[in-house]
């Protein structure tokens, strides 16, 4: 037989210009916290924080919608940072020993923050091991044109900026120091001084600062006499050194919990401590990391440390310890101190106004001016992780009513603090200016989290703000209560521990964990289901109140015999009335069981209905009469997995490994011939195979070769797992009398069709729902179904519910034939309704060999005007790609490299916006925003207006060679794919030494424009 081979018809151009106008893909902003956070750096004078990352990200934030993202060519973590003041610019040390230049562009092109330089130190062949020119600390004076470093040799060297050119004869080794001072034989680590641990610049004296060594000798240098001026011989090992603004007096901080205070006189001297304090002595205590000193108008000093707690009883505490006289603050946080600084004036007096605190998983800011030392909320880099995020749901356009009400729900539930004059205290980091237009259209993010919350999160725009949080866990008896009793007591003893930040792993009880959100922007009406098979049903309230939450349990097996369910127990709920605040109020607890987690939810406040689905079934409850309406089992007799549950102990190792060693077993005889036919059935099954692969002439376009998919078996566990529910106004019995309608897609590839009898607004009270099931749909290669929608005569989308009796969006179309679309893991089919026959397919698996994994349709405007546009099938696939079709035709559009394929939770994590945008997770902090609308696009839009004086000296310094040295790895590459032989180290050490500086452009998506007041 001869096969005939088609070409496919050319691309028609207009339509190509169309799809351009419609279709753009851009990552365009990075929500929530850096994931693993390790450096941090301020700008006083353009008021912008830097923080670094372990996986050498860079990212600079300033006032709300003002952000900088970039990274580092090398994976590398992020040691230490430091701003060039008032410059844009920003010094970053890695793990590695190299120093990069980043800058703010100011030039043409795509702006952003971009590397402009980078350094390695390098090494003295003979003299100094490579770990003896490891860089541990970094000072850059104030004037920006001269970086020292500090290193583990005990050497102190000098850079020119901000064209990083060496000094090399400025260096400072040891012998300078023991040779111009008499230095005691216990401060020496051999023929060195060992390690130099802190760097400071006189606050009076530029040319002078303080080094301090490891072994506890502090040496006030001066550098443009190159003399030792005092000796300060410490006792303990040094952790770090802060100066009074005076410049007087200094304060050092101890490996042993200690803090010291030494007096700077004038003479060339040998300096005892005036005081040495250790704060929670007289029992050892571990080390204080850091410690600044900082002067006030009132007169007492206020000084801030981080660690020093006692080691015995609380050494496992991250704290920051905040002393006034006697006023003594220990903020006790949940995550580790990476560093902090404090906010303050450059008059008389340091006045501090503010300390920022980065820790391992937040940031939180302290208003020092207000009395008790309160929190600041942060308007960004919330931890969207305080308990680990289980779903997520979007909300696209919210009603400004319904916004209104969540936000003063919010405010009613987190009041701003307020200074001594009534004044909130504003965001103290707010550099820069943001230039993005107010969004046209309020966008709610909800995340469901592992202990039973769900956040409300304003997505309108760059930043993602916490609006409201809402919590389940007072609905259920857990033992959340006497713990926080037990913290109480704790927190009255000494230490004065103080619990601040948000950021809590832990959960009381796992089944408190949220699955699946559905809300109804019109109403209010909130359904929340949980792993323990709870499904709440909840309306927005703006007053108080404590009532009785109703309970109705309905039982998904429908008394089928031989399952027994063998996991958790359900959640016991609380008994008599409850008070909830102002937000959302629970008003009815439907329990399924068996308990195990929903999978499926879905909401028709119109009807007052709530549809949910399990591993088990799905059940239909009216919330009105507080009835259920049904219930349906879709169990299979071998879906014993089913009955086991996500935290059930005893799943059977054999049985996974049995299963395992059967899906092999059959993928090896699917790849043979086979000679034995079993039924009539699989002939015909294979004949329908052979004809669908063997495409004629009669085809116009004909497609790709098809890979072969094997049917999966029916008999597959949790082949009963209910993933969608939707409800739909639409045609199921015959083609004249529409009507209410609820489908159900499972696991097994069964589809479940029910035709809806609901009675009139007037009549809810007086008659009950039913339901009578209409369609059964089974898909032949049974693949799970995971999305279901039903399209009107025009092929679009139904709209949501009170949409159209509000005036909210046009009627759908209901003289025309009707369609339901299908979405399995597999294809995408569109049936024509109500006789349910096939009209259109995609077969994504056979064409591309990837599987379906989210599903959603979206609504694309063009560019070029705004009254045209599109509705599209929206798809990602487990490769992490995204295709989208045309509905209802599915014909493929774009398709665009999203996420990794390794990412398997950023690809389980996504959600998509019915504007064409969509979130996952790129850590378990950070949401990656992107777009695939040419339209609808955010992302930061800003301004920093920036001081440059040496901006010609930076552009000279990157065109002529700055690293002069054999060990320098600026351009130096080695090739390492294969084995690295004697012959290849000799002829790396034999480079040539002339090496230049690296320059990196790393830009940022586009859209920032800064503002430079330099003359580039």
């Amino acid at each position: 037989m001869m096969k005939f081979r088609f070409r496919r018809q050319g691309n028609d151009p207009q339509r190509e210009r169309i799809k351009q106008d419609l279709f753009a893909f851009n990552k365009t902003v990075q929500h929530g916290f850096p994931n693993q956070p390790s450096a941090l750096a301020y700008d006083p004078k353009l008021r912008l924080m830097a923080i670094g990352t372990k996986s050498g990200a860079v990212k600079v934030y300033g006032a709300p919608g003002v952000e900088f993202t970039s990274h580092h060519k090398e994976t590398a973590t992020v040691t230490q940072m430091h701003f060039l003041l008032g410059q844009g610019r920003l010094l970053s040390l890695l793990d590695d020993n190299t120093l990069h230049l980043w800058e703010i562009n100011v030039g043409e092109g795509s702006p952003g923050l971009e590397e402009v330089g980078s350094f390695c130190l390098p090494g003295r062949p003979g003299f100094e091991s490579t770990s003896a020119t490891r860089v541990t600390v970094i000072l850059l004076k104030r004037s920006c044109d001269l970086l020292c470093l500090g290193t583990e040799g005990g050497g102190v060297h000098f850079l020119e900026m901000p064209t990083l050119t060496l000094l090399d004869t400025q260096a400072l080794v040891h012998d300078h120091i023991m040779q111009r001072s008499v230095v005691p034989e216990e401060y020496k680590c051999g023929k060195s001084l060992g390690p130099v641990e802190s760097l400071r610049e006189h606050p009076r004296c530029p040319n002078k600062m303080l080094i301090g060594y490891s072994r506890g000798l502090v040496v006030l240098w001066n550098y443009s006499s190159r003399k030792v001026e005092n000796l300060f011989l410490g006792n303990q090992q040094l952790e770090s050194l802060g100066w009074e603004r005076s410049g007087k007096t200094f304060v050092s901080s101890h490996s042993d919990g200690s803090y010291m205070t030494w007096p700077v006189s004038s003479a060339l001297s040998t300096q005892q401590p005036s005081t040495s304090v250790i704060p929670y002595g007289p029992f050892p205590c571990k080390a204080i990391n850091k410690i600044v000193w900082r002067t006030t108008e009132s007169g007492a000093p206020l000084v801030v440390f981080s660690g020093g707690m006692p080691r015995a009883s609380y050494g496992d505490r991250h704290c920051v310890t905040v002393l006034q006289e006697k006023m003594q603050v220990t903020l006790d946080f949940t995550s580790r101190v990476i560093d902090f600084f404090t906010i303050h004036c450059t008059d008389k007096f340091d006045n501090p106004s503010a300390l920022v605190v980065l820790l391992e998983e937040e940031l939180v800011a302290i208003d020092l001016q207000t009395v008790g030392w309160p929190t600041i909320p942060c308007p960004y880099l919330a931890p969207l992780h305080s308990s680990a995020i289980t779903c997520s749901y979007h909300i696209s356009n919210v009603p400004p009513k319904l916004w209104e009400r969540v936000v003063a729900a919010g405010l009613h539930q987190s009041p701003p603090p307020t200074h001594v004059v009534g004044m909130a205290m504003g965001w103290p980091i707010n550099g820069g200016k943001d230039l993005a237009l107010e969004p046209k259209h309020n966008g709610l993010l909800l995340t469901g989290h592992e202990d039973g919350t769900v956040r409300f999160w304003d997505a309108s725009g760059v930043s993602l703000k916490p609006l409201y949080k809402l919590s389940t866990a007072n609905i259920f008896q857990t033992d959340c209560d006497h713990n926080d009793g037990l913290m109480q007591g704790a927190e009255e003893e000494w230490p004065p521990f103080r619990k601040v930040g948000c950021f809590d792993p832990y959960s009381d009880d796992p089944r408190l964990g949220i699955q699946k959100i559905g809300l109804c922007k019109y109403s209010g009406k909130l359904v929340v289901a949980g792993t323990a098979g709870q499904v709440l049903v909840m309306d927005l309230s703006e007053e108080m109140s404590a009532h009785v939450i109703n309970i109705a349990t309905i039982d998904l097996l429908q008394d089928r015999e031989g399952f027994t369910w063998k996991g958790h127990d359900r959640l016991a709920p609380k008994t008599g009335p409850i008070s909830f605040p102002p937000g959302f109020h629970p008003f009815l607890l439907v329990q399924c069981m068996p308990p195990a987690a929903v999978t499926a939810v879905t909401l028709h406040a119109e009807w007052n209905l709530v549809a949910f689905g399990t591993s088990h079934g799905f059940g239909l409850f009216d919330y009105h009469r507080r009835s259920p309406v049904l219930a349906r089992c879709t169990l299979h007799p071998n879906d014993s997995l089913a009955m086991e549950g996500p935290l059930s102990r005893v799943k059977s190792l054999k049985k996974s490994l049995r299963q395992s060693f059967r899906r092999i077993r059959k993928s090896r005889v699917s790849g043979k011939k086979r000679v034995v036919v079993s039924s009539p059935t699989s002939k015909v099954q294979e004949a329908n195979a052979q004809l669908a692969e063997q495409a004629g002439p009669h085809d116009v376009e004909v497609t790709p070769v098809q890979r072969r998919i094997e049917p999966r078996s029916a008999d597959d566990s949790l082949s009963g797992v209910v993933r969608c529910l939707c409800f739909a106004d639409t045609f199921l019995r015959d083609g004249t009398h529409h009507g209410p309608t609820m489908w159900a897609g499972t696991n097994s590839g069964s589809v479940y069709a029910y035709a809806l009898e609901v009675p009139s607004q007037e009549k809810f009270s007086e008659h009950s729902v039913e339901a009578v099931l209409g369609k059964e749909i089974q898909l032949m290669h049974r693949a799970p179904v995971v999305a279901i929608a039903v399209l009107d005569g025009r092929g679009n989308p139904l709209p949501e519910p009170y949409e159209v009796s509000r005036d909210l969006a046009k009627a759908p179309d209901m003289q025309g034939s009707h369609s339901v679309l299908i979405a399995s893991e597999e294809q995408f089919k569109v049936f024509t309704l109500p006789k349910v026959s096939a009209k259109t397919k995609f077969k994504l698996t056979a064409h591309e060999g990837c599987r379906v994994r989210k599903v959603a349709l979206a609504s694309f405007t063009s560019v070029s005007s705004e009254e045209y546009c599109e509705n599209g099938l929206v798809c990602l696939t487990n490769l992490g790609d995204i295709h989208v079709f045309s509905v209802p035709a599915l014909r493929p559009q774009v398709r665009y490299d999203c996420i990794r394929k390794e990412d398997i939770s950023g690809i389980a994590s996504c959600v998509f916006t019915k504007t064409g945008q969509g979130f996952y997770l790129i850590s378990p902090s950070e949401f990656e925003r992107f777009s695939l609308s040419a339209r609808v696009v955010t992302q930061p839009l800003c301004s920093v207006d920036v001081d440059r004086p040496h901006a010609s000296e930076i552009q000279a310094g990157l065109s002529s060679p700055a690293l002069d040295s054999p060990n320098s790895s600026a351009d130096i590459t080695l090739d390492t794919t294969g084995d690295i032989t004697v012959e290849d180290v000799k002829d790396f050490l034999t480079v040539s030494p002339a090496q230049g500086l690296q320059t990196n452009a790393c830009a940022l998506p586009g859209g920032q424009l800064i503002h430079s007041s330099s003359s580039l």
